[in-house]
Order: structure tokens, then C-alpha cells, then sequence
């Protein structure tokens, strides 16, 4: 099998099993506990705070352990939105990319539904990316929050982060970002990208899934979604999952020291991958920017040919991709992301994503391009 869905989510790393293996055993105290093993626990837990920390470049009491991505962009999207708007009624308004992720998306829905907030989806270009005069048009004195993804994770376009926190900082609004998919292959530190909020998850880097973590600025105040005993400073209620701190905190490190010499590879593997696509399917249409991309990203529209019959037919071959974000929970509804961009429905239904794991190599992109010339050619001799 070549697997190139690493965007859907990675194998856990065998240093990161290693790591974690002791406080799933002898070490499996409560980090809230006043004795031996609840303190192993909580120096465990506050360890792996540090690490994080020390990649995004911010304090520890400025990291939040949450379940997840989906979690960490609900905690920041509603919790700020709730706080500010709890400290001036005037803060009414969410601020969203129209390709977000749907753990965005929803929320910000949700708060419109709930909470009587208006929702501003900023408009993309036909690459993905949003202009920052486009954001600086909605962005003002009622605004509560505004999101806004660094890298898409559909069509795998890197947003100019700092420029579009630095039009947030300017109106003085919290600005947070999905760092989901740049966790590991693009620079995380919050200082450098402006950004007062940050969501990162475990199972994208190595990590097992069920652990993420949410970077939020001390200046800037949450509303808990999750009441309780007052866990992670009272951002987020619940026995914390120290097995999986040390997992996150362990690949995320890991995945830091690897990047300047990964990425780079992998951004010359995905060139080359897709020069070879479209040299052998010439009706390939490459979604998202050309260069401003993930590096392992390389997703595609196939007009008039169903995805998922190419998926089908690429798994008989031994290749597993996907045919976009693998949180989209069954639907059958074209994507929103390359509804975004232009695209018209019947094309969005036809878009097949390659994302490759840091592992892979050019004799298997090799083979998975063939394989791919090889399924598209099945699909459309049985389409005529």
C-alpha cells in the first residue's frame, strides 16, 4: 500500500509510543492528585506544556490541552467570541475565511444560531487565499474574533498569516489561526505570525488521535466551554490526558527538528509528482496555489470523471488518498472549499487529494502517478 492521505491523519511514531508508554502504565496517576504518583503525573504533563510551548515560542501557562483540532478551534472561536462580547456588547461579529475548516465554520454557525452573532465569510481568490484588504473590509469596532486558517486542508494554500493577524492587531481583535495542517512543515512561532490564538493537532504529526492543543494569548480572555474542576487554568475543565501531552508534545518536537531539511524535500517530491500527473492525465486541474502551499500537498479536479470512482480505482491499485477533508462525515455535498474558489459543484464532486507522509519516496510517488494515469483511464472508458 502507498498511503498518501496525511492530511486525514499519520501513523504514531514509535518514539512517541515510547514516551507515552509510561504514563498508560506505572505512571498512570492523576495530575490533580496530592501524591506520588498524581505528581509524576503533573511533571509529566507540565513537561510536555514546556515543549509545546517552546516550538510555538510563547509561555506554558499560555498552552491549553484539548481532545483535539476540532476542540482547540471551538475553544477559540466560541470562548474569545463569548468573553469579548461579555466585556463590550458592541462585539458582535465573527470574522471566517470561506475555506475553513468545518470545526470553524460550525462554530462560528453555532454562535450565530445561539448566541445572535453575525457571521462576516471572507470571499478567497481563485487559489484559495484571502486578500488582506478583503479582511481589513469587514474587520472593525464590532468584531469579536476573527479566524483564519494557515494552510488549507482540502487544497493545501498557505495563507499570509501575518499580514492578515497584523490587519486583526490593528483593530484590536483577537486573531486566531488553524495551524492543524502546518503543524510540522511550516514555522509555528506565535510571535513572528501575529496571531493571538492557535490550534495544532496530535494525530496529523505522529501523535495518537484524541490530543491537540490550543495556543491562546495571555492577554486575551476565554470562556470556558467546558465547566468543572478548573483544569488547565480554567480554560478547559477535565481530568487531562497525560499520556496523550507527552504524545503531542513529543512529535511535535520531533516533527520541529525535521522540518527545514523535510520540507523542503517533500515540497521537490510534490513538484515532481505533479508534473507527472499532468504529464500522463492532461485534463488534471491542480486546486489551490501553485507554490503557496503545504509542501506535501497536491490535490486535484478531474472534470466530468467521478472522484470517487479514481479513488476506487486507485485503491485497487495499492494507493489510498482521499477525495478531500476527511472530516466532512459522509457527505455527498461538493466541497465548500472549491465551491469557494470558482469551482462549479459538479466539478468539486470530481477533486481527488495526495498528501504525503514525511516518509514517502519518489519511487512510490512514481508509481502512484502511473497508477493514477491508469485509473483515470478506467473510469472514462467506462463513462463512454
Amino acid at each position: 500500500m502507498i498511503y498518501l492521505d496525511a492530511a486525514g491523519t499519520t501513523p504514531v511514531r514509535r518514539e512517541v509510543l515510547e514516551a507515552m508508554w509510561p504514563y498508560l502504565t506505572g505512571d498512570f496517576g492523576n495530575p490533580s492528585s496530592h501524591h506520588e504518583l498524581g505528581e509524576r503525573a503533573h511533571t509529566a504533563l507540565e513537561a510536555a506544556r514546556a515543549d509545546v510551548a517552546g516550538v510555538l515560542g510563547c509561555r506554558p501557562s499560555e498552552v491549553v490541552f484539548t481532545s483535539g483540532g476540532t476542540e482547540a478551534d471551538n475553544l477559540a472561536v466560541k470562548g474569545i467570541a463569548l468573553a469579548r462580547r461579555s466585556a463590550d456588547p458592541r462585539r458582535n461579529r465573527i470574522a471566517v475565511s470561506a475555506v475553513e475548516h468545518p470545526a470553524v465554520l460550525e462554530s462560528a454557525r453555532s454562535l450565530a444560531r445561539l448566541h445572535g452573532f453575525a457571521v462576516d465569510v471572507v470571499a478567497v481568490d481563485r487559489e484559495g487565499r484571502v486578500a488582506p484588504e478583503a479582511l481589513a473590509a469587514v474587520v472593525g469596532p464590532e468584531t469579536a474574533v476573527v479566524s483564519v486558517m494557515y494552510a488549507n486542508n482540502e487544497v493545501g494554500t498557505v495563507q499570509p498569516i501575518a499580514d492578515l493577524a497584523a490587519i486583526a492587531r490593528a483593530a484590536r481583535v483577537p486573531f486566531h489561526t488553524d495551524a492543524v495542517q502546518a503543524a510540522g512543515v511550516l514555522p509555528l512561532g506565535v510571535r513572528e505570525l501575529g496571531v493571538d490564538a492557535l490550534s495544532i493537532s496530535g494525530h496529523k504529526l505522529g501523535a495518537p488521535k484524541g490530543v491537540g492543543a490550543l495556543f491562546v494569548a495571555g492577554r486575551v480572555s476565554v470562556e470556558p466551554l467546558v465547566d468543572g474542576g478548573g483544569q488547565e487554568r480554567g480554560v478547559r475543565s477535565g481530568t487531562e490526558n497525560v499520556a496523550g501531552a507527552v504524545a503531542l508534545a513529543t512529535a511535535l518536537r520531533l516533527a520541529e527538528a525535521e522540518r527545514t531539511t523535510a520540507a523542503p524535500r517533500l515540497v521537490a517530491l510534490r513538484r515532481d509528482f505533479v508534473a507527472h500527473v499532468v504529464e500522463l492525465v492532461p485534463e488534471a486541474l491542480l486546486t489551490g496555489s501553485p507554490e503557496d502551499r503545504l509542501p506535501g500537498s497536491a490535490s486535484f479536479c478531474f472534470p466530468r470523471v467521478s472522484g470517487e470512482s479514481v479513488l476506487l480505482e486507485l485503491e485497487r491499485r495499492g494507493v489510498v488518498c482521499s477525495s478531500g477533508s476527511a472530516c466532512a462525515a459522509g457527505s455527498s455535498d461538493p466541497s465548500h472549499v472549491l465551491l469557494a474558489l470558482g469551482l462549479d459543484a459538479e466539478t468539486a464532486q470530481t477533486a481527488v487529494r495526495f498528501t504525503l507522509p514525511a516518509s514517502v519516496t519518489r519511487e512510490e510517488l512514481d508509481q502512484a502517478a502511473v497508477a493514477l494515469g491508469e485509473a483515470y483511464a478506467a473510469v472514462t472508458a467506462i463513462a463512454r
